[in-house]
């Protein structure tokens, strides 16, 4: 934004060229004192802050009540089994949501750096301004007192004719030179104006930014505490159950009577993508990690392929867009399989009907059934 000074000095310059008539500048330039007045019409309609999926805004309801304690361990292996689901949908979300808030971030860098260039090409033509000010107070001067620098003047002044000659020479290069300048001063201007509307525009496109980043940040860090308030619940059902029910909770890690060598042969990134895959079997899940002791079920994808050269998105959401869709007639292993209308979970495609995942809280990384969940769809990278 232009300095005050700087304000004043244009304000002055406009004045100048508006009574530099008497070397034929007749161009008025526009005062940078004050920004243009916003065009009549409609008001412009109020602009929100995006909102990060899984982010609630700020009329969200509350996270869920924790669940009453179970009545008898078979009550809490069921309630840990629906409550982990919950969970896991919920741990989906804020993933998404984490993802979005570090968009809005970048986005508030970019908007950052475009203000700071756009102010440093503000100082520049404000310098310019300055540099020919001397110029156009000169010429307002000598208007003002009636100076007059062309032939005629020169003609009914001259003793001579070569005095003549002499003073039509210097009123000429006088003439020039001062245009030249004048016509500099009123670019410098000119382009002042076009910057600090450019500067004016990229202040309030950061400023836009920064709220909708922290806007998003805040609903965010509320939606981290509800979820770890749910994990919490979990985790104390969970200590509070005997062996055998964990053990019943997790399953066993292949189906009954199942063989690795039953998955068949496979090629491609995604084939090997699936072996790296089953060497996580057994690895315990955990909400929101990625790997290589612990998993989350789309965590267990994205570290899979990552490990064959292949980046898929974060979120099982995400990653049901991504690759190329492939009918279920279709499916290969090494097919990435998400299911649920909402997208809250996703597997690798293992052959002969089953996938590998990492299942929920309380059951390690496994071999199961794909006909165990509903399939959403399958993408191939």
């Amino acid at each position: 934004m232009l300095s005050h000074r700087a304000r004043l000095t244009v304000r002055g310059a406009t004045a100048a060229v508006a009574l530099a008539v008497g070397i034929g500048l007749t161009s008025v330039v526009p005062s940078l004192a004050d920004p243009a007045p916003a065009p009549q019409g409609e008001p412009a309609p109020a602009v929100e802050a995006p909102t990060a999926p899984g982010v609630p805004g700020p009329d969200a309801p509350a996270p869920d009540a924790p669940l009453a304690e179970p009545a008898n361990p078979g009550d809490a292996v069921a309630q840990l089994i629906d409550l982990s689901r919950k969970v896991e949908q919920n741990n989906q979300k804020f993933l998404a949501g984490q993802q979005q808030v570090d968009e809005l971030v970048r986005a508030q860098q970019d908007a950052d750096a475009r203000r700071d260039a756009a102010q440093a090409v503000v100082d520049e033509a404000a310098g310019r301004v300055t540099q020919y000010q001397s110029t156009a107070n000169a010429v307002a001067l000598a208007n003002y007192k009636g100076v007059r620098t062309n032939g005629l003047y020169a003609v009914m002044t001259s003793d001579s004719p070569q005095q003549l000659l002499d003073q039509m020479s210097a009123y000429g290069r006088i003439n020039a030179d001062t245009k030249a300048r004048m016509t500099a001063f009123t670019d410098a201007v000119s382009d002042a104006t076009a910057a600090r509307a450019q500067a004016t525009e990229a202040m309030d496109a950061a400023t836009l930014a920064t709220v909708g980043a922290e806007e998003a940040q805040g609903a965010l860090s509320r939606e981290r505490d509800g979820l770890t308030q749910q994990i919490d619940h979990v985790r104390n059902i969970y200590a509070e159950m005997t062996g055998a029910d964990r053990a019943a909770l997790a399953g066993p890690l292949f189906p009954e009577g199942f063989d690795l060598g039953s998955l068949g042969d496979g090629t491609g990134l995604g084939y090997a993508a699936l072996q790296v895959a089953l060497t996580r079997i057994g690895t315990p899940y955990v909400w929101g990690a990625t790997g290589p002791d612990s998993f989350d079920c789309s965590g267990l994808v994205q570290w899979a392929y990552k490990q064959v050269g292949i980046n898929t998105p974060r979120t099982a959401l995400q990653q049901s867009l991504g690759g190329t869709p492939v009918e279920q007639k279709d499916i290969l292993p090494g097919d990435v399989v998400t299911f649920y209308g909402d997208v809250s979970h996703v597997g690798i495609y293992a052959g002969n009907g089953m996938m590998v995942h990492a299942s929920t809280f309380g059951v390690p990384v496994k071999v199961q059934e794909i006909s165990a969940f509903p399939i959403h769809n399958i993408r191939r990278y």
